[in-house]
């Protein structure tokens, strides 16, 4: 009955895409760029070992049903997936990222243990320019347990990484060849943890995951370079760094972090094109905030809060990934439990409006991420073992399903290099 709601909440948001579909979406000349023989990729980091070692007793383990990053290639008319192979790995990479130039690919291996700290590791890849396989560079410790974040910093010359269950962050300097040194700066969080109830909440919410201990669960850059952000969910901060791009190295920020709600759980953000507004997405109070972000002074002040779940919604839920579309108009989050994909309209001055939502026809949806083109949206619902894609409607930010799925065991994170614009 629930999704039924949904659907017949979208009734309008779909007729309109219908009506619109030129302005949605192009003709193919317009929307497409010349492949040239070479093909759209998609890399689908998985879970392809338990986490029992690691996750309180507590937490629902995932079994680690996938087999390492999943290739495939992807229909750029359809978005329809074509599975290319797999690069095998059991340490879990369960968070990609790729260079601009789409030659390198770098995963954060959660599972992996190393040295007397039992530390993770990160790996380095290189891209075979025709038929998008992988090629293993090297792997080195991450800095800390459970790396479960890497992002490339604005220079490309060095990688940051989130310690999940370290509780730390750390920077990588990457190589001229691609390949990963050892950790030039590593940052422990410290500070007093949050209550095991998120202050929002929803009613009847009996969601905890990670206010136990300090957990750092992304790291990234502002648009500039010169200053670096991260969560700790079990915190419930956001810290701010400046970042020293000669040496490698964070310093604090004045002031060093701003808090969230008592409970809340900070997991994922992303900026708006504009670089002035900030969405930070909480795990367990489901709800995203916006700051306005000062790139000058490197200063988060927030302004709004909005929940990710339709009014009225009741029980527990978790959040999982919140994204900007390319053309600042709409704000995407995930929710697991509800399975769904809250969609928010972003007004003139960045605050956040409830336009619907969208089920994931999964369960459990971990992260999503748009093709290239902002066409297609691609949804990893981890403990359905599938992809599901989602075509968006640019004109009311709705997704409608394409009826495609493509089967991976436990998928955690997906990225896509174009082989036809990548160097």
């Amino acid at each position: 009955m629930t999704r039924i709601v949904s659907s017949c909440r979208y009734s309008l948001l779909t007729s309109v895409a219908l009506v619109a579909a030129i302005s949605l979406l192009g003709s193919p000349a317009q929307a497409q760029p010349k492949e040239d023989g070479k093909p759209l990729m998609a890399y689908v980091g998985t879970f392809s070992a338990p986490l029992r070692d690691m996750l309180p007793t507590q937490v629902d383990l995932p079994p680690g049903n996938g087999r390492g990053i999943h290739l495939f290639q992807v229909n750029r008319d359809t978005g329809a997936m074509t599975p290319a192979g797999i690069h095998e790995m059991g340490t879990s990479p369960s968070c990609l990222a790729v260079n601009t130039k789409g030659t390198r690919l770098y995963s954060a291996n959660e599972t992996d243990r190393v040295g007397k700290d039992k530390e993770g590791t990160v790996s380095a890849f290189a891209v075979n320019p025709e038929d998008g396989q992988l090629k293993l560079l090297n792997t080195v410790r991450s800095g800390g347990a459970g790396p479960t974040y890497v992002g490339i910093h604005p220079s490309g010359r060095f990688l940051l990484v989130a310690n999940y269950f370290g509780g730390s962050v750390a920077v990588l300097p990457i190589l001229p060849d691609g390949r990963l040194s050892e950790a030039t700066d590593i940052r422990n969080d410290t500070g007093k943890i949050g209550p095991a109830r998120a202050t929002n909440a929803p009613p009847g919410s009996f969601a905890f995951s990670g206010h136990d201990r300090t957990h750092a669960h992304m790291i990234q850059a502002d648009p500039s370079g010169r200053f670096v952000l991260h969560v700790d969910l079990g915190l419930d901060r956001i810290f701010v760094w400046k970042f020293d791009a000669r040496k490698g190295v964070l310093s604090p920020n004045e002031p060093h972090a701003v808090a969230l709600p008592p409970g809340d759980g900070p997991r994922h953000f992303h900026f708006h094109p504009n670089g002035r507004w900030f969405y930070s997405i909480q795990e367990e109070g489901s709800t995203v905030v916006l700051f306005d972000y000062d790139s000058g002074l490197g200063r988060l002040t927030s302004r709004q809060t909005i929940s990710t779940l339709p009014p009225g919604f009741a029980g527990s839920n978790f959040c999982s990934e919140v994204l900007v579309s390319a053309d600042g108009k709409f704000v995407y989050a995930g929710n697991r439990l509800h399975d769904s994909i809250g969609i928010f309209s972003v007004g003139s001055n960045g605050d956040l409006t409830f336009v619907g939502e969208e089920w994931t026809r999964g369960n459990y949806p971990r992260s999503f991420s748009f093709d290239p083109t902002g066409r297609f949206l691609y949804c990893g619902n981890q403990r359905a073992d599938n992809i599901t894609v989602f075509a968006v409607n640019r004109v009311t930010g709705g997704l409608n399903f394409t009826g495609r799925y493509a089967p991976v065991g436990n998928p955690s994170h997906i990225v896509f290099i174009d082989r036809a614009t990548a160097e």
